[in-house]
């Protein structure tokens, strides 16, 4: 089985462009991250970008990062303005999420017809990085994801479009926040 766990991730993380290489010939728009505000800001720009579609792939769904005020008020904003936006979470450790009391579950839990909350199924590494994803364009990544190092662009849909296929696979076999829930009571 942990064959077939590493087998599913390596394409995406193989298929990450070289960050340095990509900064002269990609969109022009790819910045490197090294820092938890450099982090924080990007993933930021990315939920503020998008327009239908916000897709996060987390350990805990990192304070730090997603339980600050000003994202929370980007979420809010995307799902208040169009009755047809949603935010999809994958969560590798809900119980983490869970303990911290964290800001974005609490909204979540007001908004429950437009974000969506999933325990990332056991099939697949939790050790697969961290990104965010605003429609199908704009990323934020982070090869591992207890570290801040990572890469954003804010116009890639060819590198968007491996991250979104992983995060749709994932997606496809993880629990639903229900089911989640359940687990953690």
């Amino acid at each position: 089985m942990a064959g077939t766990t590493d087998e599913r991730a390596k394409p995406v993380l193989e298929n990450l462009p070289a960050a340095s290489s990509e900064l002269s010939t990609g969109s022009g728009t790819r910045t490197i991250l090294s820092t938890m505000p450099e982090v924080r800001e990007a993933s930021l720009k990315v939920a503020k970008s998008a327009q239908r579609l916000l897709s996060i792939f987390t350990q805990d769904l990192e304070p730090l990062i997603y339980g600050e005020e000003p994202f929370l008020e980007a979420i809010k904003r995307l799902v208040l303005a169009r009755s047809y936006a949603k935010v999809r979470v994958l969560l590798a450790d809900p119980s983490r999420a869970m303990v911290d009391n964290n800001r974005f579950l609490a909204l979540a839990r007001r908004l429950t017809s437009c974000i969506d909350l999933r325990a990332m199924s056991m099939e697949y590494p939790a050790s697969a990085g961290a990104f965010i994803i605003a429609d199908d364009k704009a990323l934020v990544y982070r090869l591992q994801a207890d570290r801040w190092d990572g890469i954003s662009d804010m116009n890639d849909p060819s590198v968007v479009r491996r991250y979104l296929n992983f995060f749709d696979e994932v997606w496809q076999t993880s629990m639903q926040e229900s089911q989640m829930r359940q687990m953690l009571m």
